[in-house]
């Protein structure tokens, strides 16, 4: 169905005309790439030259539509997406001891989940325009982030990225705020541009990589400084020295205060709502629907 238009113009549409120009009949001239569209192209749109192009339309098409929904600031969830739900299998695991991690490794999955509504009933209060939940659209803790904000009935962002094995969005993304990329670069844009808070649960190296960006973006300068909340203190503390970054003399020790360590949702919450000054919320009582049984 064509797109309706915001206003009014005398001009004819681009949709018009990709209409008009498929009634034209079949000759060896209007079968030809040449005669194509440049919008309608493939092979011209997927061309290295338009590249540049690419970068521009899916920077823009994410950011019209979050602009009709007026959202303008968001609370961003970064996390593995291996971990599962509670009393789900562990799908990824290679070995026993991958199975039993990640299973343990499963109350992640339930703190971001609530951690998610705690974002979401403050979000409801200011008419879903602010502290809007996103996450990168996928399974496990992402999963788990747009399934909070489901719980408590607002909308949640998923951006996701194609990937060379299937990757569909979660069920629980709302779907017009449900975006596909083909560049990672694009995709980190928007997980930051509107970004109030970044809570990073265990993850490999995609999370890691999603944290090393802000952390870098804010200690350089290049980022406002915004609570940067990692979830699992025992996990971080094994996996990422950050002592010996500061022994080593390779960052500062002020450095540290750019992250805060916590264990639980709520101490998660607390982070950023005492940073901006939030009202506190309280999270519905458990529907009996649990991440494991659901």
């Amino acid at each position: 169905m064509p797109t309706k238009r915001r206003r009014h113009s005398p001009l004819r549409s681009s949709v018009e005309d990709i209409t008009a120009s498929r009634r034209v009949p079949k000759t060896a001239q209007s079968s030809s790439e040449a005669y194509r569209l440049a919008f309608t192209d493939e092979v011209f749109m997927t061309s290295e030259e338009t590249r540049g192009v690419r970068f521009q339309l899916e920077y823009m098409k994410t950011e019209i539509r979050l602009k009709e929904r007026n959202i303008r600031s968001t609370v961003v969830l970064f996390g593995g997406a291996r971990i599962p739900a509670p009393g789900k299998p562990a799908w990824a695991a290679r070995n026993a001891i991958q199975k039993k991690n990640l299973e343990a490794a499963s109350i992640y999955y339930e703190e971001a989940r609530l951690f998610a509504q705690y974002a979401s009933l403050t979000s409801q209060a200011l008419s879903y325009r602010d502290f809007v939940v996103v996450t990168g659209g996928g399974p496990g803790v992402m999963e788990a982030g747009n399934r909070g904000a489901a719980d408590v009935g607002a909308p949640s962002i998923g951006l996701n990225v194609v990937l060379p094995h299937e990757q569909a969005p979660n069920a629980y993304v709302t779907p017009e705020l449900s975006f596909l990329f083909h560049y990672f670069a694009t995709r980190k844009i928007h997980f930051l541009l509107r970004a109030r808070a970044v809570a990073i649960f265990p993850g490999g190296f995609g999370t890691m990589d999603e944290l090393f960006e802000a952390l870098t973006l804010i200690q350089t300068g290049r980022m406002e400084r915004i609570p940067l909340v990692l979830f699992g203190s025992a996990f971080w503390h094994k996996v990422i020295n950050f002592d010996a970054l500061v022994e080593a003399g390779t960052i500062a020790p002020e450095d540290m205060s750019l992250l805060s360590v916590v264990d639980t949702a709520a101490e998660g919450w607390d982070v950023i709502r005492q940073h901006y000054n939030l009202p506190e919320v309280t999270l519905p009582a458990p529907r009996g629907d649990s991440a494991g049984t659901s």
